[in-house]
């Protein structure tokens, strides 16, 4: 009889268990499946934000002083195609990128106009464009913006038929 109790006793635990567990994991999928998952917060107000048409515009108008467009995201991708006079600065979600960005940051004025992106995934997904204004912002540049671009590079530059220049 003893023996009977003790295999209950451990069936009803691991079924229980099993119950836990499944239930703990239909609280993290389910808001996934409808897309509730939250995106990560924005450390930009949106007057910190351009649109590709914009930019596009700034770098076309010759009246105009054009920022220093900065590419903070994957080398082969910028080496495929990017915003024409666009400089690549390093992966801005490692170590090592965001420090080359800090780097060459440090001998700018703090006055420069800068407008930075990546372009590598949908931009709530970045894994570049935050660290990379975050550090920016904190080095104290006054005319700081990102470029919004919701799906990613291709989609929302290219294949909006605006300029763009290969290589590095």
């Amino acid at each position: 009889m003893a023996t009977a109790t003790k295999c209950f006793r451990t069936f009803f635990l691991i079924v229980v268990f099993t119950l836990l567990f499944a239930a703990s994991a239909a609280l993290v999928i389910i808001p996934a499946i409808h897309g509730d998952e939250k995106s990560p917060a924005n450390p930009w107000a949106a007057a910190q934000t351009v649109q590709a048409a914009d930019l596009a515009q700034e770098i076309k108008d010759k009246k105009t002083t054009a920022p220093t467009i900065v590419y903070v995201g994957f080398r082969t991708l910028f080496a495929g195609g990017h915003v024409p006079g666009a400089t690549f600065r390093g992966t801005a979600s490692t170590e090592q990128g965001l420090s080359e960005l800090k780097k060459w940051a440090d001998a700018l004025p703090r006055t420069s106009s800068l407008v930075i992106y990546c372009g590598c995934c949908p931009f709530e997904k970045c894994p570049n464009i935050r660290p990379a204004f975050t550090a920016l912002n904190g080095m104290g540049f006054k005319k700081l913006r990102v470029l919004v671009l919701p799906t990613n590079f291709a989609t929302d530059w290219a294949g909006k038929g605006y300029r763009l220049e290969k290589g590095m």
